[in-house]
């Protein structure tokens, strides 16, 4: 990992949105060399207050020491700091997936990550619906079903643990879109259950995030922000994708946030990407909350 620059920590000081009062970063990029626990003193140390947490082997899992879990939390207390939420992976996942087993497998595992999230003192995980076989789908409202059962069995957990589920749309999920998800969890009927809305997702799959944001209002319990182009999945840093982030700035000035969006950057290099972040969305015209 590079050395942070202090030029760049003055740069991103001097933007009109800060790191401190703006934005949740997420530790995606750091589970493969930081524990959770290094990680958060790290990036607390350059600035950032709020987090969403990555549930991950060798960061944060489920299998973790308890003193590992109170270490992190007398952390988050000590210090001043939040949790927006937790996520894992969730290409390991599939809570719909066609198997019985992978179902009860994931289902399990998901059960233990809200718990974890409920001891961390996170207020929400974010939940992926699961994922169709690339070359032959099962049909759509088989899917839809192992969903709607996953969630007769996740949402008693997630109340009993005093955590939300939001769910996300995922490419890669049998829900990419804002017309099927609100679909389900509608016809569902679980107020409960909120929506984390990935800007970088719905402009891979040609959803217009602006139009989306409109769309969800009050619904949007959370923002993604990185950026992608069309051709390439990607989650990288501001200014290497082609996403509108002015459309998207005004939209959100249009609906409001309820909380700090994250700041969902996979980078080699994610001191730097991280970090300039603010300043980049500023520099392309976002200008769409300020939350503190």
């Amino acid at each position: 990992m590079p050395p942070f620059s202090v030029g760049l920590i003055e740069s991103h000081m001097q933007a009109p949105y800060s790191m401190t009062d703006n934005f949740s970063l997420n530790t995606y990029s750091y589970t493969l060399s930081m524990g959770a626990l290094e990680c958060i003193r790290h990036l607390a140390g350059l600035g950032a207050r709020q987090f969403e947490l990555m549930l991950y082997p060798g960061h944060l899992w489920v299998d973790s020491a308890p003193s590992d879990v109170a270490d992190i939390r007398r952390l988050i207390q000590s210090e001043g700091l939040s949790f927006t939420s937790t996520n894992t992976v969730n290409v390991d996942l599939n809570i719909a997936g066609a198997s019985a087993e992978m179902r009860r497998h994931s289902l399990s595992l998901v059960e233990r990550f809200i718990r974890l999230t409920g001891e961390l003192g996170a207020p929400a995980f974010i939940l992926g619906s699961g994922k169709p076989n690339p070359l032959l789908a099962a049909p759509f409202e088989q899917m839809r079903d192992y969903f709607l059962h996953a969630l007769d069995r996740l949402v008693p957990v997630a109340r009993q643990s005093n955590v939300e589920l939001w769910v996300e749309n995922m490419p890669f999920s049998f829900l990419p879109d804002l017309d099927r998800i609100l679909n389900v969890l509608d016809a569902y009927g679980e107020p409960a259950i909120g929506i984390c809305y990935d800007v970088a997702n719905a402009h891979f799959i040609g959803e217009d995030p602006a139009q989306g944001i409109r769309r969800l209002g009050n619904r949007m319990k959370l923002m993604h922000i990185s950026d992608t182009t069309r051709q390439t999945y990607l989650h990288a840093a501001i200014g290497a994708g082609d996403i509108d982030f002015a459309a998207v700035g005004r939209a959100v000035g249009e609906m409001g946030l309820e909380r700090n969006p994250v700041l969902e950057i996979i980078s080699p290099s994610p001191d730097r990407d991280l970090f300039s972040a603010p300043a980049q969305l500023a520099a392309r015209g976002y200008q769409g909350h300020r939350i503190s």
